[in-house]
């Protein structure tokens, strides 16, 4: 039976049926499949099978779209069903997509995943101002500011971001992490951001490596 919900979850997602997603991750909670493990072994290969098809020219942006409307949907009920242990927290991440840009299917992969290994995470959306970002860490009390950039015209807000903290003297209150598909480590470096995450599992064993340092 949990094979079968890992399949069905996977093909919820490529096929881009948001109503089948919400069924499977209810169900698959329903069974008592842990959310990580949900995650992990259903939805997440479905969302790289639709990178994929996508990187290969067999899927369009209709169904990229969809698909992540899909995601998104799976993503939101899994989140809600990981409780909120503060004493297990393994610390207070901000999370977003710069200014300009609209994606977000790898933030939500990134956020369930932050949840599920004890993190406390504000998810700010899409289409985040620096401001945004500065005012909402602040009131969150965040430790990491994490921010997605998935097209190379909206990296440079990563860059005013780092500018921005160094300004207001916040550069040694909050740790940054920077990831999307343009991004690369060189990038990060050279902005001065703490750390590049190159997906999900990576971002979640940076920022347990920033707060222990």
């Amino acid at each position: 039976m949990t094979t079968e919900i890992y399949e069905q979850a996977m093909e919820s997602i490529v096929k881009g049926d948001a109503a089948l997603a919400e069924e499977m991750a209810q169900k698959g909670l329903g069974e008592g499949i842990e959310p990580i493990e949900l995650i992990n072994n259903g939805f997440i290969p479905g969302i790289n099978k639709v990178g994929e098809l996508f990187g290969m020219g067999t899927l369009f942006l209709p169904e990229l779209i969809q698909a992540a409307t899909a995601m998104q949907t799976a993503t939101e009920l899994i989140n809600d069903a990981i409780p909120d242990n503060e004493a297990a927290s393994g610390g207070r991440i901000i999370i977003g997509t710069v200014a300009g840009d609209v994606h977000d299917i790898g933030k939500t992969i990134v956020v369930s995943l932050f949840k599920a290994n004890g993190f406390e995470v504000k998810d700010l959306g899409r289409d985040v101002s620096v401001e945004q970002f500065i005012e909402g860490a602040d009131k969150f009390n965040a430790d990491i500011i994490g921010t997605s950039a998935l097209l190379t015209t909206t990296m440079p807000e990563q860059k005013k971001l780092e500018e921005s903290l160094k300004k207001a003297g916040l550069k040694s209150r909050f740790k940054t992490m920077v990831g999307g598909a343009p991004v690369t480590r060189r990038w990060a470096k050279r902005i001065g951001a703490d750390a590049f995450a190159e997906n999900a599992g990576d971002g979640v064993r940076l920022a347990r490596e920033l707060l222990a340092g």
